[in-house]
């Protein structure tokens, strides 16, 4: 069932960046998911966090038992293990159903609960050696955004907890919403790639990253031309060679994939919010028939066009 009540744990020394993605993201909007967002920690009352400015916690770790997704948002000091009486508030959160997910240094807290043992996940680039170290039962993978395992759910550093945090919402509740949100905070729906384009990447500069944004702009508008990477790179006023090295670049994908992803967000939504039969989605999302669509849809999201349609039906 797709989550409603979501409890965000704060340690001491929570990272402010965190909380407030994890509550831009969750906030109760006209029209949305009726999310029911509080936050929890050790104890009720004020908890410090990075900034030195304290976040008045009004529940203690007894909301997590009550929650649909539990957040584990990271601290900024230290990976220190936390208290017993977290490690297994999560551990009964989890194993009653509840949506156990994780970013950044908070991947730490959920890796002292054993409950990663024996699966894949990620973190900040900076810790990723360091979790490994101390978790070797984990498979660590630092190049990732995020890593999704149905109920638990771990995501890269910073900014990472907001791809995150819009994955989970597309998931359980459709990409037209998680699409909504994305567009109200100003941020990418799904950002391709992965976090290894962050370190030490060289990116396109001046004219040439106008260009490129306006490339971007372009082609997402003309997915149902299903344009050619050459005629792309022509429009950035660049060869085919340089023009694939600097969409690389800034957006950690190659043409190809990522024109590929954006054919397939097109698809979602046009699934959830019309009644387009899929060969018409097909024509609009720029695929040859609606058997390429269907392989597509199927083999990237895991589910055929018309059970995603019937779970996540808005029109």
């Amino acid at each position: 069932m797709a989550f409603h009540r979501v409890a965000a744990y704060i340690p001491v020394g929570a990272a402010a960046l965190g909380l407030g993605m994890a509550s831009a993201a969750f906030r109760p909007r006209p029209g949305g998911p009726r999310f029911d967002f509080a936050v929890c920690a050790d104890r009720r009352g004020p908890v410090t966090t990075d900034l030195g400015v304290p976040v008045v916690a009004d529940h203690d770790i007894a909301l997590l038992t009550r929650a649909d997704l539990v957040l584990v948002l990271p601290g900024a000091q230290d990976t220190d293990e936390p208290a017993p009486g977290v490690l297994a508030a999560l551990r009964r959160a989890q194993a009653r159903g509840a949506t156990v997910a994780a970013h950044c240094l908070g991947v730490f807290t959920v890796a002292a609960t054993g409950l990663l043992d024996g699966y894949a996940a990620t973190t900040h680039w900076q810790h990723a050696d360091e979790l490994a170290t101390r978790y070797p039962r984990i498979a660590v993978h630092a190049e990732h955004l995020y890593i999704d395992q149905d109920k638990i759910v771990t995501g890269a550093g910073a900014a990472a907890g907001m791809d995150m945090y819009l994955h989970l919402i597309r998931r359980d509740h459709g990409a037209a919403h998680a699409n909504a949100i994305a567009r109200l905070l100003v941020v990418p729906p799904h950002r391709d790639g992965g976090q290894q384009q962050y370190v030490d990447a060289p990116v396109a500069t001046g004219e040439d990253a106008e260009r490129l944004a306006a490339v971007l702009t372009w082609a997402r508008a003309h997915l149902h031309e299903s344009p050619a990477i050459d005629t792309l790179a022509t429009r950035a006023l660049m060869s085919r060679r340089s023009f694939i090295r600097h969409f690389k670049a800034a957006t950690g994908a190659t043409p190809h994939a990522w024109l590929r992803a954006q054919r397939l967000n097109l698809a979602e939504e046009l699934l959830e919010t019309t009644n387009l039969t899929t060969q018409q989605i097909a024509q609009r999302t720029g695929y040859s028939s609606a058997a390429a669509l269907r392989q597509q849809f199927t083999q990237r999201r895991g589910v055929a066009p018309r059970d995603y349609r019937r779970a996540f039906t808005h029109a």
